[in-house]
């Protein structure tokens, strides 16, 4: 079941990876390369070069879960701010392969 959502957090991978990493591979990176921990709870999202693979590893109570889409044709798009935090409607629209040309985004009450 596809249990992430708009609560968790994002991280993108700034480089192109290796997508035949597993989930040890992919920890190695979140703890060595983007500093954070792999059992946060935390979302962290890896294209390949070409991009054209996506793989999303996540830790869930009990174990990791790795999420991957391979496209048969087109490329995901990447945010056009190149920033490490993406949102979950930015991750939606990565997957889903919609590019936004121009958007305004209105600022909305939150407490954290």
């Amino acid at each position: 079941m596809f249990s992430l959502g708009s609560s968790h957090k994002f991280y993108l991978y700034d480089s192109p990876c290796d997508m035949r990493k597993s989930f040890d591979g992919l920890c190695g990176l979140v703890g060595s390369v983007m500093k954070r921990g792999a059992t946060s709870g935390e979302v962290f999202v890896f294209l390949n070069r070409n991009r054209t693979h996506i793989k999303l590893l996540h830790w869930e109570n009990g174990g990791f879960v790795l999420y991957y889409k391979r496209l048969e044709q087109g490329t995901f798009p990447t945010p056009k701010d190149p920033k490490i935090e993406l949102s979950w409607s930015e991750l939606v629209l990565m997957i889903e392969g919609i590019q936004v040309i121009k958007s305004i985004q209105k600022k909305r009450y939150s407490l954290l």
